[in-house]
């Protein structure tokens, strides 16, 4: 199991200067064996309407669904700040970092908020 967060997922469709890089991880891995934050729904849906607008933002969203989507429930949010507690993770990253812990997913990212984090691959 894996867990991306948004910057893997704008990169890719983006075709931004890492988006090999994910690509590669993505199109290793089954969709059900990627875990999704609704966190990243919607910073994606946020960046790629942004950057491409609204029509190119749903597509990417779409795709999006076929990968293991993790709504917020009371418990991760719980977790999330103990995460942002212990690593000093802004409130999103600690969403999806909780997310991806709660599946033993190792989170891949760009973000360098994350180093040094445990069980996170730095792309």
């Amino acid at each position: 199991m894996i867990a991306l967060d948004s910057l893997g997922w704008v990169e890719r469709f983006s075709n931004g200067p890492k988006a090999i890089k994910y690509n590669h991880i993505i199109d290793q891995t089954r969709p059900e064996e990627i875990i999704t934050s609704v966190v990243v729904l919607h910073e994606v849906y946020r960046k790629v309407k942004k950057l491409h607008g609204e029509r190119i933002a749903l597509e990417n969203v779409a795709a999006l669904t076929q990968t293991t989507i993790v709504p917020l429930d009371q418990t991760l949010a719980l977790e999330a700040a103990d995460f942002s507690l212990e690593y000093g993770l802004h409130f999103s990253d600690a969403l999806v970092y909780a997310t991806a812990r709660r599946f033993n997913a190792e989170l891949c990212t760009s973000d360098e908020h994350f180093k040094g984090v445990p069980f996170v691959r730095h792309i």
